[in-house]
Formats: structure tokens, C-alpha cells, sequence
């Protein structure tokens, strides 16, 4: 029997987007105001964490089925209303006409209007609950985007119109992304729930000075003051000589360096290579503590990827990275490489 992701068809980057194929499609309130839901998280227990929809939520709820009646080449495959934006997973089984762009405006349209008649229909008083409910971290990143004016007494322009950017949708081009983007998008409740519950390891902090050059960091500062320290850095000529048929430095090395997270090291890498991001699977796996360097900066609202958050959430890793976040960046370089290479033999010297 054939794999049952094997059914998906898979967009090839740059496609044109009007053939059968998977997207994630993101829908976001700009002003960040919850008005789409509010977090539960019973017995302060973020695996418990739910949305409750508000009527806003509700109404965005049908127009996100809405799509299928008005394309039948369409279906929801997943969807998540969090309190200030919404996830859906589509699959267009079959080639459109004027492909997944037109679905999604027409989707947004209808979002747009559902808005505007919440937003008519809202007093002061439910505007100001909704603002209470924001967390002091939520507020401190509406006024680093310059949305001050929500914390001001101009509530009516800061909800209507409510939905005034086009939805994001990014198309999914390999078979592995499917079940990583649907557990993603089923989990954005509970790792919600977990940077309320741990604002301090989420936040984004500035001005760390480590061997003369400054990061920026997410994560758990305390393991800059750990005892001892040991890189993660898989040579060329290791992997050369296991191409060839010789994996003992290889093995051995990949093998020290757990066995010195295991005695106590906090490991330092970029983990670039897919030798040491086997690695980091085993660290993960394991519970080991690691300091993570990452090629690109924080963007607003940053949040570490699958197994890096629950690392994270626990208090055993540190995602540091010198540079601004560039939303335009798509892959690393060498030079790149060889710097954060570089950073992390400096942070274990430094600190051993």
C-alpha cells in the first residue's frame, strides 16, 4: 500500500500557484488585538491551553469552510483561530484557473466584511476588556511596532477595519513539511500558553556581549554562566573521509561530542551540517543543554522552531544571533558559515 502522504501533490518553489497542491495560509489581526479569541490555559498547564472563540472567531470559522463551497477543487485540511489570527491548511486537488492567490483574496473579503460588522457592533467598554486581556510582554511588542495608539484612548480606530492585510500564504514544496506544518498549526494554542506562562524565555533580549561581539538572544541567558563548554563543529575532512569509506573520525568525533554533553559541556554550534544536526537531535532528545547560533536575527513575535520551543519552554537552550532579522534571507553562506563557526569556538574560549 502506497504511503499515505504520497497522495499530496507538491508544489515546485516559484510555481505559479494555480496547479494541485498544498498551502499554509495565515490571516492576521495587524493591531495584535484579541478579538478573535482569548487563551485558556486550565491549571496554568499549557498542554490543557484552548482558544475560545469570540463571535468574531466564530463567523471567521465559516468563512474558512465558505472556501470549499465556492471552490469545490478545495479542502480544509486544518485550521487554528487563535486570539489575534488564524491558520488554515488548504489542499487544491486540482489544477485552478486562476490559482490559490484569487482563493485566498476572496477568502480575505469575506473576512474583511465579517470585521467590519463586528467592529460597528463593538462598544468601548468590550474594546478596553480585549486590551486588558493583552499581557504586558503583548503590549511591550504593540509599542516596539509602533501600535500605540492602541493603549490610548482612540479605540474605535484601532479596530475598524479590522483585517487590513492580505492573508500570507506560503505553499509547501516537500513531503515532510504536510505533518510539520499540521502539528505547527495544532499546537499554536499550547505554545501560546507556554511564552505566557514563561515570558522571561521567550522574550527577545538585546545587548549581549560575549568576546567582544554583541548578540541578540531567546532562550535561557543562565547558560552563559555555565562551567565548561565544548563546540559542535564537523569538519570537511571528516565527512570527506566517510564518503570514502572511512567513518571512524567521524563517528567518533559525532559520539565525543555527546558523550561530553552527557559529563556536563554546554554545546556551542550553529549546527549547519547534517552531521550536527544529528547531533542536536540527540541533545534534544536527551535534555541536554546547548547554545544555538542562528543565522539570521529575532522578527517580531519570534518563535523557535518544533523541538528548539519545548527545549526552549525548559530552560535548556540559548538561541543567539549577531545580526538584524532580514526577512528576505533564504540561505546561509559560506562566509556565514565560517563566522558562526567561529562565534562558538570564541564563546567556549571565553567561558571555559
Amino acid at each position: 500500500m502506497a504511503n499515505e502522504h504520497d497522495i499530496w501533490q507538491w508544489q515546485e518553489p516559484g510555481a505559479a500557484w494555480k496547479g494541485a497542491g498544498i498551502y499554509h495560509v495565515t490571516l492576521v489581526v495587524p493591531s495584535r488585538e484579541p478579538l478573535l479569541g482569548k487563551l485558556v490555559i486550565p491549571e496554568n498547564d499549557p498542554k490543557q491551553a484552548r482558544v475560545e472563540r469570540t463571535e468574531l472567531g466564530e463567523k471567521i470559522v465559516h468563512t474558512i469552510f465558505h472556501i470549499q463551497d465556492i471552490h469545490p477543487e478545495v479542502r480544509v485540511i486544518q485550521f487554528c483561530v487563535m486570539p489575534n489570527h488564524v491558520h488554515a491548511i488548504l489542499y487544491v486537488t486540482q489544477p485552478m484557473q486562476k490559482g490559490i492567490s484569487t482563493v485566498v483574496r476572496g477568502w480575505w473579503q469575506g473576512a474583511k466584511k465579517e470585521g467590519r460588522e463586528f467592529a460597528s457592533s463593538l462598544s468601548p467598554n468590550t474594546i478596553r476588556d480585549n486590551k486588558r486581556s493583552l499581557t504586558r510582554d503583548d503590549k511591550r511588542s504593540l509599542m516596539r511596532d509602533d501600535k500605540r495608539s492602541l493603549m490610548q484612548d482612540n479605540e474605535r480606530s484601532s479596530v475598524d477595519p479590522i483585517f487590513t492585510e492580505m492573508p500570507f500564504i506560503r505553499t509547501m514544496s516537500h513531503k515532510g513539511q504536510l505533518q510539520t506544518m499540521i502539528r505547527y498549526v495544532q499546537m499554536n494554542p499550547q505554545r501560546l500558553a507556554t511564552k505566557r506562562i514563561y515570558p522571561e524565555l521567550f522574550r527577545v533580549q538585546e545587548g549581549i556581549e560575549i568576546a567582544g561581539r554583541t548578540y541578540s538572544g531567546v532562550g535561557n541567558v543562565a547558560l552563559l554562566q555555565a562551567e565548561r563548554y565544548a563546540p559542535v563543529h564537523v569538519r570537511r575532512t571528516m565527512i570527506d573521509e566517510a564518503m570514502h569509506g572511512d567513518n571512524t573520525r567521524l563517528r567518533d568525533y559525532m559520539n565525543g561530542c555527546v558523550l561530553a554533553a552527557r559529563k556536563g559541556a554546554v554545546m556551542v554550534s550553529p549546527f549547519i551540517s547534517r552531521q550536527e544536526q544529528a547531533v542536536m537531535e540527540v541533545l534534544l532528545k536527551e535534555g541536554h543543554p546547548f547554545i544555538y547560533i542562528a543565522d539570521n536575527g529575532f522578527r517580531d513575535y519570534y518563535k523557535p522552531s518544533d523541538g528548539l520551543f519545548d527545549a526552549v519552554a525548559a530552560g535548556r537552550v540559548l538561541i543567539l544571533s549577531p545580526w538584524e532579522y532580514d526577512p528576505s534571507k533564504r540561505h546561509v553562506s559560506r562566509a556565514e558559515c565560517v563566522a558562526m563557526n567561529q562565534m562558538a569556538e570564541e564563546i567556549c574560549t571565553c567561558n571555559n
